[in-house]
């Protein structure tokens, strides 16, 4: 609940409560919210390519929303996975390893029978362990590139903004052709607000302090035309009472599934176990009636 919209409730509820002298009913002003509100925006810039939503309109989690013009990340992701599949430097190297290897077992056995010298038999030795040098590094090149490929398609992924909510489009601030700056937070590209779930905020006097407890099931009047009855359950107790309204806030959680429910409306919320009276106040308790001062009996001086 936004700061105004709490003043004019608590405002409200104050003066219901001084019109209503010191009792109080167990139906008290609530309104209705969406459980959250999300601003959509871009993680990175770009030009926005089109956006599949508009206002009013109903969205489901994941469903794509807006897509930015990703020409150039869509190139680099494809020349990573090509360079991630490339075959010829492993092969290169593994037929090199296996020519090194027979030709350094065949100078072994030759300079075991001292046909050469020890020093070929060192050099063909040399070049097999340079040939499995080469082999390996042509592998740690062909893994970097599967991790290329991987940085440039997360990076192609989020070209494309998908709801991460189910609710309903609140506003449309950005349109296709624009530009959309990530580092600009005034200006969303969409406005959605989860009404999959309802919070129900309710504004109560101290009196009922106390006698609340979370998970207690209540009874929510939406005003006209809206109308109906439905069941919400109480989710936080504030801690913190405003001792000028004289009232301490409420949340209730209202499940609302097929979406029949809109949100930002007026409710009543019904409390049946907060019944009683508060304490009389001062201002208002009745002044004990003076008598009049005992005349002295005598004669006057």
């Amino acid at each position: 609940m936004t700061s105004r919209m709490v003043a004019a409730v608590r405002g409200a509820v104050a003066l219901a409560l001084a019109s209503a002298g010191t009792g109080f009913a167990g139906e008290f002003d609530c309104i209705i919210e969406p459980s959250k509100t999300v601003d959509v925006r871009a993680a990175s810039e770009g030009l926005i390519e089109k956006i599949w939503v508009d206002r009013g309109d109903m969205v489901k989690k994941d469903q794509v929303l807006v897509t930015l013009d990703s020409g150039v990340e869509r190139a680099a992701a494809e020349s990573a996975r090509y360079r991630a599949t490339m075959q010829g430097k492993i092969r290169t190297g593994q037929s090199r390893v296996e020519f090194s290897t027979t030709k350094y077992k065949r100078r072994e056995q030759l300079a075991s029978q001292s046909f050469i010298s020890l020093s070929d038999r060192d050099e063909a030795l040399t070049e097999k362990q340079l040939a499995e040098s080469e082999l390996l590094e042509a592998r740690d090149e062909r893994r970097l590139a599967e991790i290329e490929h991987r940085r440039l398609s997360e990076q192609l992924r989020l070209r494309t903004i998908k709801s991460p909510v189910d609710g309903v489009v609140v506003d449309r601030l950005l349109n296709a052709g624009e530009l959309a700056d990530n580092r600009d937070l005034r200006k969303p590209i969409l406005r959605l607000a989860d009404i999959g779930t309802l919070h129900v905020e309710v504004l109560m006097p101290i009196e009922a302090f106390g006698k609340l407890s979370p998970g207690q099931r209540v009874e929510v009047l939406p005003e006209a035309p809206v109308g109906g009855r439905y069941t919400a359950t109480v989710t936080v107790i504030d801690r913190v009472l405003d001792a000028a309204s004289g009232t301490f806030g409420v949340r209730l959680e209202l499940a609302n599934p097929a979406l029949k429910l809109p949100a930002g409306i007026k409710c009543r919320a019904s409390f049946p176990a907060v019944t009683g009276r508060g304490a009389t106040p001062a201002a208002s308790a009745p002044r004990p009636v003076q008598k009049p001062a005992p005349v002295p009996s005598g004669k006057p001086m």
